[in-house]
């Protein structure tokens, strides 16, 4: 319900980033590759000057195509203990996440895997700004003033902060402001998904259904593509591990999304 739905407080008390990023240990469990691996192979076709990512958490493997084609990277986020955790692996800071298996693994899709330290240090230099965001605002990154960029990212930032889908349209336009006329907004995120687990903290989640994405106004028109792809695990038993995904009969469903 909606009066359940994890405000933002909530997330700036108990969003543990650290927690989070088990997630990311690339190649150590199937379920978040899953989901990364598909995020990053449409996020290489991506291209323009200006890039602003909506909800960047404290992560970074959604940027790393986009570094070869966008000189100028804005991330935004909500929760201040995520930003200092990207501040950190920007800055090379001791305790920083290791990203280098996420980042050799998308050198190998562009076709040069041994290039992932001039990879990092590229997107290090692309990435110009580490905003406060928050979508609920007309401007969601204010009090700046952002010019309008090429391409928007998002990835399962809406569905953990909208409580229904008139608060998700809401959000949609507010972040649109800031998308030039022409330019790209990508989402990538989970269907079917009404929580995830960051270690033993349980944060909401507004269910998605694909109808909803094909017919909600702000995805009309002939450039919206919605690619969807559904994973089964039968073994339930790791449901406690990776409670995010509902268990629909005897497996856990995964349908992620990207809509270009």
């Amino acid at each position: 319900t909606m009066a359940g739905f994890t405000g933002g407080d909530v997330y700036q008390e108990e969003f543990d980033p650290k927690a989070f990023l088990e997630y990311f240990n690339f190649g150590t469990n199937a379920l978040g590759d899953e989901c990364v691996i598909f995020a990053l192979k449409h996020f290489c076709s991506l291209k323009g000057d200006t890039l602003i990512d909506i909800g960047t958490g404290p992560t970074i493997h959604q940027l790393l195509s986009a570094c070869e084609c966008f000189e100028n990277i804005i991330t935004s986020e909500y929760v201040d203990r995520n930003r200092q955790e990207l501040e950190m692996w920007l800055k090379k800071e001791p305790g920083a996440f290791d990203w280098s298996p996420v980042v050799k693994y998308v050198c190998e899709l562009e076709g040069n895997r041994d290039k992932w330290a001039e990879k990092e240090a590229k997107l290090r230099k692309a990435i110009k700004q580490v905003l406060k965001c928050d979508v609920h605002k007309s401007n969601p990154v204010d009090p700046v003033v952002l010019p309008q960029a090429d391409c928007l990212i998002s990835v399962e930032c809406f569905e953990a902060s909208c409580a229904d889908l008139d608060a998700y349209r809401a959000a949609l336009k507010n972040v649109s402001s800031l998308l030039k006329l022409g330019g790209h907004l990508v989402l990538c995120g989970d269907l079917g998904c009404s929580f995830y687990m960051v270690g033993t903290k349980r944060f909401s989640c507004l269910v998605l259904r694909e109808e909803f994405l094909r017919e909600a106004k702000a995805f009309r028109g002939p450039h919206s593509i919605l690619r969807t792809r559904a994973h089964c695990n039968p073994d339930t038993s790791l449901q406690n591990r990776y409670s995010p995904y509902p268990v629909w009969g005897e497996g856990i469903l995964f349908n992620f999304f990207c809509i270009f």
